[in-house]
């Protein structure tokens, strides 16, 4: 179950991929999850991918700023431009405050 996420904001990469270099992306992914959960004001991520390469990641972060300090943290930026280059076809980003958030589990 997650937390509540009320009065977060949501970082909402939807992303689609091509075949290049996967190992080289799985590691990159696996290193900006690491970062990214060190960074003050990160509260989570979700994130699936789909076999023919569409994607999408939702990071949370405590304010605007947390999140605006995110998109501009120097590695972050340098693996962008990375994906950029080699391993995405496209993406967007859109930012969200959230108003409501709420769980369910199957008992």
């Amino acid at each position: 179950m997650q937390n509540d996420r009320t009065g977060q904001v949501a970082v909402v990469f939807v992303s689609f991929r091509n075949d290049a270099d996967m190992v080289g992306y799985a590691e990159a992914a696996a290193a900006m999850d690491a970062l990214a959960a060190a960074q003050p004001g990160y509260r989570g991520v979700d994130s699936a991918r789909e076999a023919g390469g569409m994607g999408v990641t939702v990071s949370y972060w405590a304010d605007d700023a947390a999140a605006i300090a995110w998109r501009n943290q120097p590695e972050h930026a340098a693996i962008r431009e990375r994906g950029r280059a080699l391993w995405y076809e496209s993406y967007s980003v859109s930012v969200a405050r959230i108003e409501r958030s709420y769980d369910w589990v199957r008992p």
